[in-house]
């Protein structure tokens, strides 16, 4: 099958298949007579796999890792992953219950404690933690939460508006160049908030950063909410930035 027909079939855009590609995660097995690559069932079976894991949470790097290990087996992973799924489908049922009981509460039918309100919630787990850790280290993470806790609401409140202005300005310039003045200018902001906020970022954490932007799904989905492209385009600058300042 064809990039385009195998688009078609999962849902997944076409760009998304490319970058797969592009990472060396999923690349096309077969070329075709007419020079274009096409993607075998044994293809479609290791896509299979990779939303599965996507769907979990996993990222990009962790499944390319999973793929290419000598041990990786296909039943394994999908018993694996069945179990994983069963979890999460227990954790969104029991949300749904409390969801449920909240609105009985609201409407008079039942009355809830303080305690029933918050049951099934978990914030213990950030995804994103262990993936920084592993990338950039415990400490800068550590140095990173404290600077969290420690932020007032106002604080945290007024942080976040400047952050969806940078977003914006970025959204607005994402047509042009990523070493435009305008775009490096912009990106520097975007490099001193993250480091008067959180913690200390070398250059080269940076440039990880903005590479995760566009490898992590997470990322770019929340990206581009303020402009189609945006993550990719932010990617560049910060490289450009990274690479230029250093």
């Amino acid at each position: 099958m064809k990039v385009k027909e195998v688009a078609e079939l999962t849902g997944i855009s076409v760009r998304t298949l490319h970058h797969y590609d592009e990472i060396g995660l999923l690349s096309p097995g077969r070329k075709a007579e007419s020079g274009y690559r096409e993607y075998t069932d044994e293809d479609l079976e290791t896509l299979q796999q990779i939303l599965f894991f996507r769907e979990l949470g996993f990222p990009l790097k962790k499944i390319k890792d999973v793929l290419n290990s000598p041990s990786f087996d296909r039943r394994e992973a999908l018993l694996l992953q069945k179990k994983m799924l069963l979890e999460k489908r227990s954790r969104l049922d029991q949300m749904i219950a409390l969801v449920e009981k909240t609105i009985q509460h609201a409407e008079g039918e039942i009355q809830m404690t303080n305690e029933e309100k918050f049951q099934g919630f978990d914030f213990s787990h950030n995804p994103y933690e262990k993936e920084a850790r592993e990338r950039w280290g415990g400490e800068a993470v550590d140095r990173s939460n404290a600077k969290l806790a420690d932020m007032s609401v106002e604080k945290r409140d007024a942080m976040a508006a400047k952050m969806n202005d940078i977003y914006r300005k970025l959204a607005g310039l994402r047509q042009g160049a990523p070493d435009s003045e305008e775009a490096q200018s912009a990106i520097k902001d975007w490099y001193d908030l993250l480091n008067n906020n959180f913690g200390s970022y070398s250059l080269e954490a940076f440039k990880g950063l903005g590479q995760m932007y566009v490898a992590d799904e997470r990322f770019t989905k929340n990206i581009d909410q303020f402009g189609e492209g945006l993550a990719q385009f932010m990617s560049k600058a910060m490289t450009i930035f990274a690479d230029k300042t250093k």
